[in-house]
């Protein structure tokens, strides 16, 4: 084989490994911003607010609900603020307010498949 053409041969394959290794952005699986859930807690509608940035839950708030002072504060302070960090909706409910838990969890999965592409 001729010199210039092993060069050649050698220049081709050695662009083709560099296309199909180049560097790809994966597609966003999300579209960014805040969007609004709701569903049944113990005593009504529990109504949340989900910021998507980059591609993750950036934060969950819960902007409106009826349930019971006092026993649903720690779900409505934890379960959240588990989701932001487990970035699912898939997370422990708290004991005592496992309705309120499943609610915001429920809610929040709503929101976030509005967000979705």
């Amino acid at each position: 084989m001729k010199a210039g053409l092993k060069v050649s041969l050698a220049l081709c394959i050695l662009s083709t490994l560099v296309a199909g290794c180049g560097t790809r952005v994966p597609a966003s699986k999300y579209k960014e911003g805040t969007y609004t859930g709701e569903a049944q807690g113990q005593n009504g509608p529990v109504k949340v607010s989900v910021e998507i940035k980059s591609d993750r839950i950036s934060a969950v708030k819960v902007v409106e609900h009826k349930e019971t002072p006092g026993i649903s504060d720690a779900a409505i302070e934890r379960v959240p603020r588990a989701i932001v960090e487990k970035q699912s909706t898939e997370v422990d409910a708290v004991s005592g307010a496992t309705v309120t838990s499943k609610a915001i969890m429920q809610a929040t999965k709503k929101a976030i498949q509005q967000a979705q592409k």
